[in-house]
């Protein structure tokens, strides 16, 4: 491993992941499009210190991926990542973003106007926060790469959030979608934060503009509330989720639960889908224990199992059972623009989640069978 890269090793992943999800093995658009995003720190060897203490993930790695299981039968795999500067630090980071944005936009005709509209509100000068642009990319078996950006409304502290998210979606005209937000999931003061807000970059009707909430020490029943702003939203399966994946109904008082809100142009006035994201490692003991807790979940929704054990097999040989923090976060999506079910993986390219103190919810925990990994 001394002179392995972090681009060599999770070019490694992201192929072997669009391999389980049936892209052409000829296709080398994933892996490029990652090696370019990381940029320095993709050159940088995985025995050297990480050349930025990224909060993608719990490792300082500047990269996470998930597998998308729509409920249509659909697939895609997801790369979260943080471009940085040769010389790293806030404000170079949102320079070297920059040009990242402009090399793929102009390669593949994605649309940066929704960006231009905002980014003088989340990308200051002197940029505060535990980061201030991510990059998620978007693949599927022959369709062209998508590309969403992530602002952190807490870029210039935590009391203008508010703020910045208010005008945000009023220069998108999405007037509404604050006051819709704001009535469903933010009700428990300070404990309800606004931690992403999220744009498609493509020219579609259908493009999103996200809208994240954390639900500091939340339980089921925040969540249930918060799917409500959705029409047609069964929050029975919130709870079912909550009690299959988390262990129960909480409080959940390690990672917070996040809700998000996706918003379109062609019907900017209330959002068309619900997620809920839930930080599992940090409510189970290993990942085997979340392995068996999902492996329930894709039952209950009729998606094959055997799909969850391929995509772990893709990124890790390791044993399950060592440690939690591989299958970091799981998520649901409800509502009119598609249902399905996402499972975030970590790279653990410089060693994964530091084993935790025992961190549950309150709810006694599901029995969970021990199966071989």
């Amino acid at each position: 491993m001394d002179n392995v890269t972090l681009s060599d090793y999770t070019g490694r992943q992201l192929r072997n992941l669009c391999a389980e999800a049936g892209f052409d093995e000829a296709d080398d658009t994933p892996v490029d499009l990652l090696r370019e995003l990381l940029g320095p720190a993709g050159r940088r060897r995985l025995s050297e210190e990480p050349l930025w203490s990224s909060d993608v993930s719990d490792d300082a790695s500047p990269v996470e991926f998930s597998f998308a299981f729509d409920d249509n039968g659909g697939r895609a795999i997801r790369v979260l990542g943080e471009t940085m500067a040769e010389d790293p630090g806030p404000a170079a980071n949102i320079a070297a973003a920059r040009r990242f944005l402009d090399v793929v936009t102009a390669r593949y005709g994605c649309t940066a106007d929704r960006f231009d509209a905002v980014q003088d509100l989340f990308l200051p000068a002197q940029p505060h926060g535990k980061f201030a642009l991510w990059f998620s990319l978007i693949f599927r078996p022959q369709a062209p790469p998508h590309l969403k950006v992530y602002f952190n409304p807490e870029v210039r502290g935590p009391e203008r959030a508010p703020e910045l998210v208010a005008e945000g979606l009023r220069r998108l005209g999405m007037d509404n979608a604050y006051d819709i937000a704001t009535a469903h999931a933010l009700r428990r003061g300070s404990r309800d934060r606004f931690s992403f807000f999220a744009l498609d970059l493509d020219d579609s009707p259908l493009s999103r503009v996200k809208l994240y909430v954390s639900h500091e020490s939340g339980r089921s029943e925040d969540v249930e509330q918060a799917a409500t702003a959705v029409s047609g939203v069964d929050v029975a399966e919130i709870r079912e989720f909550c009690r299959l994946v988390g262990g129960g109904s909480g409080p959940f008082t390690g990672r917070p639960l996040i809700s998000s809100y996706s918003f379109v142009e062609a019907d900017p006035g209330r959002p068309g889908n619900y997620s809920l994201y839930l930080p599992v490692r940090d409510y189970v003991p290993d990942d085997e224990t979340a392995r068996s807790r999902v492996r329930s979940f894709m039952s209950r929704r009729g998606l094959d199992q055997a799909d969850l054990d391929r995509a772990l097999r893709a990124v890790t040989n390791r044993s399950l059972r060592e440690r939690a923090g591989l299958i970091a976060h799981v998520s649901l999506r409800l509502g009119g623009f598609g249902a399905g079910t996402t499972i975030y993986l970590s790279s653990e390219a410089y060693g994964g989640t530091p084993v935790q103190r025992s961190a549950d919810a309150t709810a006694v925990p599901l029995a969970d069978s021990p199966v071989g990994s």
